[in-house]
């Protein structure tokens, strides 16, 4: 049952002065010199008093997290007063496996977390229900795999990101102790090689108009930090304002693929990101707040995405959110920028990755054999008649 609280609660957490503290069923909320908030917890399990900080209310932490650590560390007190023999797990379905699995990954501010409940939700769990972890072998990931192509018209790509959900959720719970071993293997589907959209400067005006037109506020903003940084569409919408640096012109990504990394901006964004801060409150920590999301920024902006390509009469079935990522990288490499600063910009984990955006257009591969042509007909005699 969800607690109560008469002294926790939001307006009251505001209007602490820095160093004052709530506490309230074991949850202790302190206002920090910077405006933010630090959640911890102070509660006696089993005779013994454990007092554990939770971090910071612009990392995520929320009251309802608190709650779900306190009722994590009960359960499993009282799942050890069973004394069960050793090697013996507790039996936990799929269905409620799958819901620890995420309550679990916002505590340890996991990734990707919101794309991981919609495959789970959606897809997941609606297959394998209350079945016990320890019974899902091979035979039902191979199952499960034809059920989704039997469904019409999904990728195979598509179906390798459930698979990679599920498989992850094994490895944490083994890590948990839930189980012993993952039961079976995930095969994945062989993925084709998909074409790659990008936009011409022509389509990027008509989109950056229709953005700007659009009724979305953070629309505008979205688009052209995406199509002058190549940033992931988690990376921009997880934007702290703390993060950005006008003067040196980057963006800190704490927690980006291939590891933490100062992301370069254009001087055009520098700018106008420099103006629109100055009408953004001071005690404001996202770059896209949300009141709707547990992480306190926005999760998603496809709706949005999608009004804004159909007004600048493009397919949104082609220009996808991603496609602004495309676009910047594909512009780099046609501008005859080397590779490995492509890799630096675009944050890409191997440069095989950068090397297919080489094939987008043969223009400027052509300029290059011209240019190799002229630098030979520099060091060739001149012919006499």
């Amino acid at each position: 049952m969800a607690l109560k609280f008469q002294r926790l609660k939001r307006t009251a957490m505001r209007n602490l002065a820095a160093g004052e503290s709530l506490n309230e069923h074991g949850i202790c909320y302190t206002k920090l010199p910077n405006n933010d908030g630090n959640f911890s917890i102070n509660i006696m399990v089993d005779g013994k008093r454990i007092h554990r900080a939770l971090g910071k209310e612009s990392n995520g932490v929320t009251i309802q997290q608190a709650q779900d650590v306190i009722t994590t560390l009960r359960t499993q007190a009282r799942e050890r007063r069973l004394k069960l023999p050793k090697g013996k797990k507790i039996f936990m379905g799929f269905s409620d496996a799958a819901k620890s699995y995420l309550e679990r990954l916002y505590q340890e501010n996991g990734k990707d977390i919101e794309a991981k409940k919609r495959q789970i939700e959606l897809h997941l769990e609606p297959f394998f229900k209350d079945c016990p972890l320890t019974d899902i072998q091979t035979a039902d990931v191979e199952r499960y795999k034809a059920h989704r192509l039997a469904t019409g018209n999904i990728k195979k790509a598509s179906i390798n990101r459930e698979l990679a959900v599920l498989s992850h959720l094994y490895t944490k719970a083994i890590d948990w102790g839930w189980v012993d071993n993952k039961p079976f293997r995930v095969k994945k589907f062989q993925e084709e090689p998909t074409r790659l959209v990008y936009l011409s400067q022509e389509q990027i005006l008509k989109l950056l108009e229709a953005a700007k037109a659009d009724s979305c506020p953070d629309i505008y903003l979205f688009c052209i930090i995406g199509l002058a940084t190549s940033m992931r569409l988690s990376e921009i919408l997880s934007i702290r304002l703390e993060d950005i640096n006008i003067e040196q012109r980057w963006i800190y990504i704490p927690r980006a693929k291939a590891g933490a990394r100062q992301q370069p901006i254009t001087p055009d964004l520098a700018d106008y990101l420099a103006g629109y801060l100055k009408t953004k409150p001071l005690q404001q920590i996202w770059l896209f707040p949300s009141k709707h999301s547990q992480s306190g920024h926005r999760v998603e902006i496809k709706k949005s995405f999608r009004r804004v390509v159909k007004a600048a009469g493009l397919d949104p079935k082609e220009v996808v959110r991603h496609t602004l990522r495309h676009t910047a990288i594909t512009h780099l490499v046609q501008a005859g920028i080397d590779l490995p600063t492509v890799q630096r910009i675009s944050g890409h984990k191997t440069m095989q990755m950068v090397v297919r955006y080489s094939h987008q257009n043969g223009d400027h591969i052509r300029m290059a054999m011209d240019t190799l042509q002229q630098r030979y007909k520099a060091t060739q005699p001149k012919q006499t008649a």
